[in-house]
């Protein structure tokens, strides 16, 4: 999923990736805003997850939307 799409898709998806990640707020969701870079530093800093977890993470989500 390119980026354009996740935005597109954010206000159907945020309740999605609030499952998938609990400790994701509905304040870091509107920041995130769609925005897949914001979505990866969220995690890295919420999960202290590596760069490359984090990016497997939302490859991992995207395709299972």
């Amino acid at each position: 999923m390119k980026n354009q799409e996740l935005q597109g898709k954010w206000d159907q998806v945020k309740g999605f990736a609030k499952e998938f990640w609990g400790e994701l707020t509905g304040d870091d969701l509107d920041f995130i805003a769609g925005q897949r870079e914001r979505l990866i530093g969220q995690l890295e800093e919420k999960y202290g997850m590596s760069r490359e977890e984090a990016e497997k993470q939302v490859e991992d989500f995207e395709q299972g939307l």
